[in-house]
């Protein structure tokens, strides 16, 4: 008789997604980056646009400058001060609650277009009902893994 297989032990695949999600992240934000440094935006006030864009309008200050401080897509030794500065830039304003300006709003809509085509150019070269999966598959462990973060420990 030959052993039996552990039927307990997850699949293999398992082992690989995070190194292999690590490693798409990183290439991407490396070709973002460079991207951006055509068009002379930091990383940062793309990321802070994005972020006010898509969880606006009207992010509370505090929420902004947790997500900022938790982003590994934000290199800046103070959050406030990168949030001081698009103020200062008038692309962001308000007191407790900030949203993009005008201005803040025509940056992020020519930057969201102008980083659009090469996302569209890379994914391109797959399937579509592949990135589908893999962008519900994403956005479900964002989901589940934010559920047992704030559920108690067991």
């Amino acid at each position: 008789m030959g052993s039996e297989p552990d039927m307990t032990a997850p699949p293999a695949v398992y082992r690989q997604f995070g190194p292999t999600l690590a490693f798409a992240e990183q290439a991407l934000t490396a070709m973002l980056h460079e991207h951006l440094a055509q068009r002379d935006t930091k990383p940062e006030t793309w990321y802070t646009l994005q972020l006010i864009a898509l969880r606006g309008p009207g992010i509370a200050r505090e929420e902004l400058i947790h997500g900022l401080e938790t982003s590994r897509n934000v290199n800046v030794d103070s959050t406030h001060e990168l949030v001081a500065r698009l103020e200062a830039e008038g692309l962001i304003g308000g007191e407790t609650e900030l949203d993009l300006t005008d201005e803040g709003k025509a940056l992020h809509r020519s930057l969201r277009e102008y980083v659009a085509g090469p996302t569209a150019r890379l994914l391109s070269q797959f399937d579509v009902n592949d990135v589908e999966t893999t962008v519900r598959t994403l956005q479900a462990i964002t989901e589940r893994a934010a559920e047992t973060s704030a559920s108690p420990a067991q």
